[in-house]
């Protein structure tokens, strides 16, 4: 049994553009219970898909409303984040969760809510993680990054107008990178006081991403808000970006704090 809401959520996919087939997939809902919700109730839903007009392809091209939201939402999507290609149009946006932070979950949904507000989102269950999950005509245009292959396979750059978004929302966007790709650790080490030696723990900010391009807007970022890093390698190439020293990790503590 399916409560009401499970049922207008189903709907509203499908109003959106899904396929029962692609529906099933995403909810886990049979196709036949859908088709029969589908003659038993009203798609109210589809009244909703009335949308605000797309910020990017309309008639005057801007930034979307809510510019906090979209420049963490944009940290995610770079971080761990795709598009996948609709048969028909439009695209489905998804992001990587991992189960360990269901905070995460809930601040990636709310995102997605806040930049497209008429469009539905469901959370898919994986191993160990859930896909964030969200169907539009417009993804495409609010994430001009998307392309064949994988992102450190490839270019990645800002438009001029995510540029002004991020320099607008620079710790969204930080934020967004660290949920994604980031973590909050404390590290220690020891030290000889006085002939004995003592244990010290300090906490420690890393971001770990392969793409060079996907670094660098990160780190160019954290250079205009005053907080020091520097690049850890593996293999003899750069992987990590650590923010240790006293005074970024407090920038970080206040601005980005820890996954949860």
């Amino acid at each position: 049994m399916y409560d009401l809401s499970t049922r207008e959520h189903a709907l509203a996919l499908v109003a959106q553009g899904g396929t029962l087939s692609s529906v099933s997939k995403q909810t886990g809902i049979s196709r036949s219970a859908i088709r029969d919700w589908q003659a038993r109730i009203e798609p109210v839903p589809r009244l909703r898909a009335q949308a605000a007009p797309c910020p990017r392809c309309g008639p005057a091209p801007g930034v979307p409303a809510d510019t906090a939201a979209y420049a963490y939402l944009l940290g995610l999507y770079l971080g761990d984040g795709c598009l996948s290609r609709h048969r028909a149009r439009g695209h489905y946006l998804r992001i990587a969760c991992a189960d360990a932070w269901p905070g995460l979950i809930e601040l990636c949904r709310d995102a997605i809510a806040a930049v497209r507000p008429e469009v539905s989102v469901c959370v898919l269950r994986k191993e160990g993680c859930v896909m964030v999950t969200s169907y539009s005509r417009h993804w495409l245009c609010l994430f001009p990054q998307h392309g064949p292959g994988k992102k450190h396979e490839r270019p990645i750059a800002l438009e001029a107008w995510q540029r002004a978004v991020v320099d607008d929302r620079p710790w969204d966007f930080v934020r967004g990178l660290v949920h994604s790709d980031g973590c909050r650790t404390l590290n220690w080490t020891t030290r000889l006081v006085r002939g004995e030696r003592k244990r010290y723990e300090y906490p420690r900010y890393w971001f770990t991403n392969i793409s060079d391009d996907i670094r660098r807007l990160y780190t160019d970022t954290l250079d205009r808000l005053g907080v020091e890093w520097k690049d850890c390698t593996r293999h003899g190439r750069p992987y990590n970006v650590s923010v240790a020293r006293r005074a970024s990790v407090a920038l970080m503590d206040a601005h980005v704090g820890p996954k949860y």
